[in-house]
């Protein structure tokens, strides 16, 4: 038995996978304690009235968990106190950063607010050079000074990064043993990113400090509330790992309920033989979109509010354009959606709680939802506060509330498509050659706007797409990343030359994978960071007989030429190693021939007017239906609007495929 627990910043999903098959569950996130609501789930599946909790735990149980704790503890600011240590005279390499401006010519441009205050960050007398040579000894009398400035500042955890400690660690291995009395977490980037780039290295060795402590007390308090049971927690490059190994590596777990989503598109494209696709997660706060061009598109190069993450993550671009997105009216009298979002609590309008126009309101005002059938008619949404709060809204843009209502929907829409173009068109991908996965519990009722916009010809909304990153999450694999800075050029790039420094990589890959996972058989994957000599940015790719050919060919496809008599260079040696467990397989059904009863019908307002329209519930639906469009499917978890120009059929997956008629 697995179950996967997706904690989002509106709902927090659950999926119990049994030899039955799956059973879902969703309720509200608790915000001010996450945890709260993984309760409610577990109550939910395994009730016990007897049990003090509520709920007793089946001792074959596996859970694996996506988070937002370390994302929302970053975004607000609120991790732990945290100490850098770095070399003295580089004490403001967090604060220059790499200069680079979101906005060119903004003169009243705003940075994004400090990770620890300058008083935090101390440097000490040591100097590795380039070449991994010691230049300057490290002055041991340091280490008395910041235990007692740990001691004297109430410091919660420590970041060590200092000068070329990439090709020599022992001045940050030396720091970190005369810091062990404080028993306090400490980070040291040696062996977290033994990269080059020393922003990149500090920012991502301070950001995994700064959130150790908020993850370790979180995953120590449902650890213990879970034991016996194991828990995993899913990593931003898509893999998952014991909860016991996630605070060493924090800041992993940044992207950790996204990159769900996406494995489990991932995952069911291969079961419907799909190579090209692009995910689209629209949930209650933000959009999530990836491109998966055969596998997930990973990337280095990762920035969470304004600070860059150099660790392997998925490729996800997230936009503040989720059902939860207020409308609201700037200075100048224009309408704005997000990316401030009305979240759990107090939610859109139509909770009942909230009193900020939402896309949710919208899409109820407009008859895409029903007030009655919510979450499976478990929360009747107000229609009368959303009629109420929305008259206020048009008014003070002088229009009509069904032009309202109708400007936030084509505002947002325009958010997410721009969110697809970068992850495509931007990248040298064509979105026309690309299906488009569409889930999360608010996609549904825009994914058909969004494919005509971008030209794709269809659209999977997969079975249990309201909870589809939970899905993913139990079909994860363990994994651990790994890289070392190696530098070779032209010729001296050979098998010969990588091979000792791959082989001590696999070792301690392995190594800590055996200790951390007790079964199962590994897998070991080899990349290379590869660039043209003298360029200052690097291609990843497979390590294998024909990695150059594969680097000019990449090089072309992204940048639009290749330079083959150019030497290359390769700057550092990557390794993955995941542990091969057995594929769940879904389960498939019989295509049936038949008519689909309506449920009933229901008035929709459209740009041109309003028109009554169909409505089927989905549970009723089974393969081989086929409908025209316009219509509105019921689901527990989301709604699909069927629009105009659209046909439906169901496939053998109980996936719901839409195509553009002919």
């Amino acid at each position: 038995m697995k179950l996967g627990i997706d904690t989002g910043g509106t709902f927090t999903d659950f999926i119990l996978e049994t030899d039955e098959g799956y059973t879902t569950y969703k309720v509200s996130s608790t915000p001010r304690d996450p945890s709260l609501a993984i309760l409610r789930g577990l109550q939910y599946f395994f009730p016990d009235t007897d049990s003090p909790s509520g709920f007793t735990l089946p001792t074959a149980l596996e859970i694996v968990h996506g988070t937002t704790v370390g994302t929302n503890a970053f975004i607000q600011r609120k991790g732990a106190k945290t100490l850098l240590v770095t070399t003295k005279g580089f004490e403001d390499i967090l604060f220059i950063g790499r200069q680079n401006r979101t906005s060119l010519y903004d003169i009243n441009i705003k940075r994004s607010p400090e990770i620890i205050s300058r008083s935090q960050v101390l440097g000490v007398e040591e100097r590795i050079t380039a070449t991994g040579k010691v230049e300057i000894p490290y002055n041991k009398d340091h280490g008395q000074i910041l235990c007692q400035y740990c001691r004297n500042n109430g410091i919660r955890s420590v970041a060590i990064c200092l000068l070329h400690s990439y090709l020599n660690p022992v001045h940050e291995e030396t720091i970190a043993s005369e810091l062990a009395e404080l028993d306090v977490p400490v980070t040291i980037s040696s062996q977290l990113l033994p990269e080059f780039r020393e922003y990149e290295r500090l920012s991502t060795t301070l950001i995994n400090a700064y959130l150790a402590p908020v993850i370790s007390e979180y995953i120590s308090k449902l650890s213990n509330t879970l034991k016996p049971n194991s828990l995993s927690i899913q990593q931003s490059s898509g893999g998952i790992l014991p909860a016991e190994g996630i605070a060493q590596r924090a800041v992993q777990t940044v992207l950790s309920g996204p990159a769900g989503g996406v494995h489990g598109a991932y995952r069911l494209s291969q079961e419907m033989g799909i190579d090209r696709i692009i995910t689209f997660d629209m949930g209650g706060t933000s959009t999530d979109v990836s491109l998966c061009d055969k596998v997930p598109t990973l990337t280095r190069d990762y920035t969470i509010d304004g600070f860059p993450i150099r660790t392997q993550v998925i490729d996800i671009h997230t936009v503040g354009a989720g059902g939860g997105s207020i409308a609201s009216v700037d200075a100048g009298g224009l309408l704005h959606v997000g990316p401030e979002s009305a979240g759990a609590d107090p939610g859109p309008v139509c909770y009942g709680k909230g009193d900020r126009i939402t896309v949710t309101d919208a899409n109820l005002y407009l008859g895409r939802l029903l007030a009655d059938k919510f979450l499976g008619g478990e929360m009747v949404l107000q229609y009368s506060k959303v009629e109420e709060k929305l008259a206020d809204l048009a008014q003070s843009l002088n229009l009509t509330s069904v032009e309202a209502a109708l400007g936030i929907l084509r505002i947002v829409n325009i958010g997410m498509v721009k969110a697809v173009r970068a992850v495509s068109l931007e990248r040298g991908y064509d979105p026309k050659e690309f299906t488009l996965f569409s889930f999360g519990g608010a996609s549904g009722l825009h994914c058909c706007d969004m494919a005509s916009e971008l030209g794709i010809s269809k659209i999977i909304v997969p079975d249990r797409a309201g909870i589809l990153s939970a899905q993913g999450m139990v079909m994860s694999e363990p994994t651990l990343d790994s890289s070392k800075a190696l530098f070779l050029t032209g010729d001296d790039i050979t098998k010969q030359n990588m091979e000792p420094s791959f082989a001590l990589m696999e070792v301690e890959l392995t190594s800590q994978m055996h200790n951390l996972c007790h079964d199962g058989a590994l897998f070991v994957e080899r990349f290379l960071d590869l660039r043209y000599q003298g360029q200052s940015y690097e291609i990843t790719v497979r390590y294998r007989d024909e990695f150059k050919e594969e680097f000019h060919t990449s090089h072309e496809h992204h940048f639009g030429y290749k330079l083959p008599d150019i030497p290359l260079e390769l700057v550092s040696i990557r390794c993955t190693v995941k542990v091969k467990k057995q594929e769940s397989i879904l389960p498939r059904h019989v295509i049936k021939k038949g008519h689909t009863p309506e449920e009933g019908r229901v008035s929709i307002i459209f740009e041109g007017g309003k028109i009554s329209v169909p409505v089927y519930q989905r549970r009723s639906l089974y393969p081989g239906n086929r409908l025209q469009g316009p219509a509105l499917i019921i689901d527990n978890y989301t709604t699909i609007l069927v629009q105009f120009d659209f046909e439906m059929t169901i496939d053998p997956l109980l996936n719901i495929v839409l195509t553009p008629q002919n």
